[in-house]
């Protein structure tokens, strides 16, 4: 069985890179006007003068939504925004009436891998995961780390040129790890020379960003923070072997997935040295977030201007009988068929384990990240598609949005996090990231009102990237039943 599925994936693969490497279109402008026929499938609408007409705007500034608007989008770019009554629509425009629609910025993911846990190992998914994460609503995606970087690289050309689909790429480099290292795809550092090399290659090759590793040393980290920082280039990590507010201290920019993988409460936490992950999990699940120590790191974070990235979904598919079976039916239709059946074995595990710390340690984290964004500072949203799996790029983005809200942000909140905050940390938010005259068409139309009712986030139907509007139905279709592979 394993064998005729391997046959079926390397036939399906030809067919899909196939469809996402014929074709052509303007440099950065997507798989647009001029795409090929099987590229052109996917497209809802790609006229130069569009107007969403009689919509309800969130406009991603955390301002109130505004009811019964129109935007208009000229060649790519929002042109006017405004009440639909003082709309004057230019002549020729195709009109689209939205009337019982609400438009939001495209999201800004900020950890939105291009691989997957997937049969022990952690596969490459050059096609699936890029047309998820557009399909959900994730028009600009940094990597966060990456596994195959040459591959992630080539796919963000070819995204720009318009022989893929998928959203706008920052490309994390290969991860900054030392020894023992943590997978068979990470190089592992021989020291802070190496760390400087390594930044300065890929940096040299186009890569957007780096992530600091598990067993980076304090002078691996130092030196990976000064490479990136003298390109102009900002640098996160995901760390266990150096705590936050040792890492702040470094000056590192970004730290991934909050308080839950923080080593610096852990008791004996010797230095340059990974804790077992139990033992922080276990460590930091009897601490009160409201006490000082944590509440000292979250104040030394903020004054060190180090932004936290949330991935609360992927910790979500820890705790017991989360997410709602319900909300699962999306990924799992779209996972190949043994990979769901690994989910949900992997589901009855976590709901057997009446011991395990992830009931409070999920509410602790998110008790941290509202605690941190009402302390000043700056907190940006991401899938991580990883873990033991159902945690899919763009479902997973949605997922995060909606769990925002559990943590305490009202829905105009949540989107804001999820859309300029992103926008903000890349330096990119003169053109992405909020809705306004003159920024790049990057737009969600949505069947409801996520303002009021944050699960309408799910209910996306047209993506807009760059003014090209992508049919999100078609986009998830087209994957169903791959996810996992390729």
């Amino acid at each position: 069985m394993r064998k005729f599925l391997c046959c079926l994936a390397i036939i399906l693969l030809g067919a899909l890179t196939a469809s996402g490497q014929q074709g052509g279109a303007p440099q950065g402008g997507g798989a647009g006007r001029g795409a090929n026929p099987q590229l052109r499938q996917f497209i809802r609408t790609d006229g130069p003068l569009i107007a969403l007409a009689h919509v309800k705007i969130i406009d991603g500034t955390g301002a109130p939504a505004r009811a019964d608007q129109t935007i208009i989008v000229d060649h790519r770019r929002i042109s006017w925004v405004g009440p639909a009554s003082a709309a004057q629509i230019p002549q020729g425009a195709q009109v689209m009436d939205l009337t019982g629609y609400s438009v939001m910025p495209g999201m800004v993911g900020m950890h939105e891998h291009l691989f997957y846990p997937a049969g022990g190992q952690y596969n490459e998914l050059s096609v699936t995961a890029p047309r998820l994460y557009l399909a959900c609503g994730v028009t600009t995606a940094r990597t966060a780390g990456s596994l195959e970087p040459y591959a992630d690289l080539n796919l963000k050309q070819m995204i720009d040129d318009g022989r893929a689909i998928g959203p706008k790429l920052n490309v994390t480099g290969p991860y900054l790890e030392g020894p023992p290292g943590t997978g068979i795809q990470m190089h592992m550092l021989s020291g802070p020379q190496e760390a400087t090399d390594m930044v300065n290659y890929w940096a040299g090759l186009g890569a957007g960003s780096f992530k600091a590793y598990m067993h980076i040393t304090h002078a691996e980290l130092a030196a990976a923070i000064a490479a990136a920082h003298a390109k102009g280039i900002k640098i996160t990590g995901h760390l266990c072997s150096i705590g936050f507010r040792e890492a702040a201290a470094l000056g590192i920019d970004n730290l991934e997935h909050g308080f839950v993988v923080d080593t610096e409460f852990v008791p004996g936490k010797q230095t340059d040295v990974c804790t077992p992950q139990a033992t922080t999990f276990a460590t930091n699940a009897k601490l009160d977030i409201e006490g000082a120590e944590v509440q000292q790191t979250i104040r030394e974070l903020v004054a060190h201007h180090v932004a936290i990235t949330s991935t609360l979904p992927v910790f979500e598919t820890f705790v017991p009988n989360r997410p709602p079976m319900a909300w699962m039916q999306r990924p799992l239709a779209a996972l190949l068929p043994q990979e769901a059946v690994d989910y949900l074995s992997s589901r009855a595990r976590a709901a057997s384990q009446t011991e395990a710390p992830w009931n409070t340690l999920f509410k602790s984290e998110l008790q941290f990240e509202h605690d941190f964004v009402k302390a000043g500072g700056m907190l940006i949203a991401g899938v991580d598609p990883t873990g033991g799996g159902g945690d899919l790029p763009g479902f997973g983005d949605q997922r995060e949005v909606e769990l925002l809200v559990e943590a305490g942000f009202t829905p105009l909140e949540a989107i804001h996090i999820a859309t300029s905050n992103g926008a903000e940390f890349l330096g990119l938010s003169g053109s992405i990231g909020t809705i306004a005259q003159g920024k790049a068409a990057d737009l969600l139309v949505i069947h409801g009102d996520p303002s009021t009712t944050i699960a309408d986030i799910e209910k996306v139907e047209i993506v807009f990237k760059d003014g090209v509007g992508y049919d999100s139905l078609k986009l998830i279709d087209s994957v169903r039943g791959m996810v996992g592979l390729h």
